[in-house]
């Protein structure tokens, strides 16, 4: 797990470490209903700054299989409390 639990509430100093406490976060939601993330159809992921796609993909990659859901990377103008990625899911209910 990321060193920076949500308990904490500080970011990572890595764009990576960010994503992969988003995705941490991301499972114990789907967790607590149930689910894993082989039931997630949708993913929107927003980042600061598009050049760290790279970094967020391959963090993003080791959490999800193929079939992979669908997916928008957009970049956006700032998001909350500084962050550089934040990671939205639509998960189906089994």
């Amino acid at each position: 797990m990321p060193e920076d639990a949500p308990a904490t509430d500080n970011l990572s100093d890595t764009v990576a470490g960010e994503t992969g406490q988003a995705m941490e976060n991301l499972r114990a939601v789907l967790r607590e209903a149930g689910l894993d993330f082989s039931d997630v159809v949708q993913t929107r992921i927003y980042v600061t700054d598009l050049a760290d796609f790279d970094a967020v993909n391959a963090v993003y990659g080791e959490y999800l299989q193929e079939p992979y859901p669908a997916r928008a990377t957009v970049q956006v103008a700032a998001l909350p409390k500084g962050a550089r990625v934040e990671i939205e899911m639509v998960a189906r209910v089994r």
